[in-house]
């Protein structure tokens, strides 16, 4: 259903009935899609987690070299908004965190695997649920001595600290919205790109050692903060490669939003909406799986295309022949083989020209960084003391 061509939950419903009674005629199907969703609902507690640890496995047989990238097994996290319909019990259970009068959301948090191109784990929630408050929950799910890698809207005192009491590593991008500090004296090596995240409020606390690692290109000036502090381990054109493959995640969530048109949802109730988001993204991540397992060994699985994918999956539905041959697994494995994104280069800017709705996002701009207070100095050194005294881990 994730990949159907029909414009309701019905018509997709009976669409997929139909293509699996040809194909599995032993199979006993559903006649209605009241009653799929029913049954769908009591299931839904517990098989969508046995799905995604079967999906984890998978990606995990397939990933080969291709789990690390730049030596890290780097791992993206960002957050979508979808729309759903404007019923009376979509905007009363839903809401919504954007402008004033849009419809009810779903709000959908996504841990992306950077070298295989899908999702690693994801959480479906409301419309104002925050997409911060999703990572740090899953931080419990990521595969050892992960590097998460995110935008500005993620970097805090308590997300860096879990992610490192997990063991860990982040590569972050920070902006205007943060302070940082300078000259505390708590690092033993401290030098000019080594800073500290210590809020007032956390003085109590340790303060977080951080790197800032500042990329330029052209006019752009970009701001990353990463917990690793050694150079070698981390150069700056790997956390430059890094966090430009980090977009991967946001043509991700254009593909499924856009190119398999699930921009807006069908479901007319809040519990409904989320189960319908939930299954989508399963559906769409069993997709990649299928095409990245056809596709060679040569090509990085991240390449794998979603629109290519889902016109042999759509064709094959449809029970039509490419060319004369008949259409058959193995033809349907050919065509999942040659799903890969094109390499051309692009010679002119894709960004949409102004139109009156657009929203102008304003720069991040660089983190405020000021030298530390005298009072956090005194107070850095006492702590300091205590680590040399009784030996502190995170």
């Amino acid at each position: 259903m994730s990949v159907s061509e029909g414009q309701t939950l019905t018509h997709r419903f009976e669409h997929s009935c139909e293509f699996l009674h040809d194909t599995h005629r032993h199979w006993r199907m559903g006649n209605s899609y009241s009653g799929f969703t029913q049954a769908l609902a009591k299931a839904s507690p517990w098989l969508p987690q046995a799905i995604q640890t079967r999906l984890q496995k998978c990606m995990l047989e397939r990933a080969g070299e291709h789990a690390r990238v730049e030596g890290w097994l780097a791992l993206a996290v960002d957050g979508a908004r979808m729309e759903a319909p404007r019923t009376e019990a979509n905007q009363a259970g839903l809401g919504c965190a954007a402008r004033d009068h849009s419809s009810p959301q779903v709000f959908l948090t996504t841990v992306w695997h950077v070298g295989l191109g899908l999702p690693w784990d994801f959480r479906v929630g409301t419309g104002a649920r925050g997409e911060r408050a999703d990572a740090q929950e899953m931080i419990e799910g990521l595969p050892a001595r992960s590097l998460l890698i995110a935008d500005a809207g993620f970097i805090s005192y308590a997300f860096g600290w879990k992610i490192l009491r997990k063991g860990h590593s982040f590569l972050l991008r920070v902006g205007g919205n943060l302070t940082l500090l300078t000259q505390l004296g708590y690092y033993e090596q401290e030098r000019e790109n080594v800073v500290y995240l210590w809020p007032q409020d956390q003085s109590v606390s340790r303060p977080l050692v951080l790197r800032l690692i500042v990329l330029r290109k052209g006019k752009e000036t970009m701001y990353l903060a990463t917990n690793v502090l050694n150079e070698a381990e981390l150069t700056e054109e790997s956390a430059r490669r890094l966090y430009e493959l980090r977009w991967g995640e946001e043509v991700y969530h254009r593909g499924f939003k856009q190119t398999l048109n699930h921009r807006k949802l069908l479901s007319r109730t809040p519990e409904t909406c989320l189960m319908e988001t939930t299954w989508i993204v399963l559906g769409i991540w069993l997709l990649g799986l299928l095409c990245i397992a056809q596709i060679p060994k040569t090509q990085a699985p991240r390449k794998w295309s979603v629109a290519k994918s889902r016109d042999a999956i759509r064709r094959a539905m449809r029970g039509a022949k490419p060319g004369k041959k008949k259409n058959t697994p193995g033809d349907l494995a050919t065509t999942l083989s040659k799903a890969i994104q094109d390499d051309y280069l692009r010679k002119k800017s894709k960004a949409a020209r102004d139109y009156p709705q657009k929203r102008q996002r304003k720069p991040t701009g660089p983190p405020k960084i000021k030298p530390a207070p005298e009072w956090q100095v005194r107070q850095a050194a006492r702590l300091k003391r205590e680590d040399e005294l009784l030996p502190w881990t995170a």
